[in-house]
């Protein structure tokens, strides 16, 4: 279930990122690859082409495909769940036009993710292969959560003079790279 990957009907159950971090590192140094230590997000803008984690959950088979291309070099990041998030979330729930019920339903949500602060809350591994960056990434699921009701009460903002619905003050914290 690496990758916060589920068949269809099966049991949602949250991978555990700092371990899956612990064992790609180990896994890193023992390997002929050079890990660049990057920043999570940090491709966003980039030419970048996704693994497809949910049917190849496996990062080894990622980085075999580095290896067989002949790539030295990988990108490894990883990001911790700030409770900065979750206010950032909760001033945006606030700016929301929303019935009682459906604002505390996502407040219910994001205030759930509060749980996970501090929590590895994304990893990703990458190469560079003919001008391309070639991206392994994993969320958990509770992640994926929080994200999500994030999108939703973007959404549902008040549109402003300059037809932007609402503040961005959510920063960039839920890019999908």
């Amino acid at each position: 279930m690496a990758g916060g990957v589920r068949e269809e009907g099966e049991e949602k159950v949250d991978i555990n990122l700092e371990t899956l971090k612990t064992e790609i590192l180990d896994y890193l140094a023992q390997s002929e690859f050079a890990v660049f230590r990057s920043h999570s997000g940090g491709l966003e803008g980039l030419p970048v082409i996704t693994w497809d984690t949910e049917r190849f959950p496996d990062y080894r088979m990622f980085l075999e495909v580095a290896a067989k291309t002949g790539q030295k070099l990988v990108l490894f990041a990883a990001r911790d769940f700030d409770e900065a998030e979750v206010e950032e979330a909760l001033e945006e729930l606030e700016d929301a036009e929303l019935a009682r019920d459906e604002q505390r339903d996502f407040e219910k949500r994001i205030r759930g993710a509060r749980a996970h602060v501090g929590a590895t809350c994304a990893l990703e591994i990458a190469f560079d292969y003919n001008s391309h960056l070639y991206v392994y990434e994993a969320r958990p699921d509770w992640y994926e959560d929080f994200v999500d009701a994030c999108d939703e009460i973007t959404s549902l903002l008040p549109v402003t003079d300059d037809g932007e619905s609402g503040p961005d003050r959510l920063g960039g914290f839920y890019s999908n790279n």
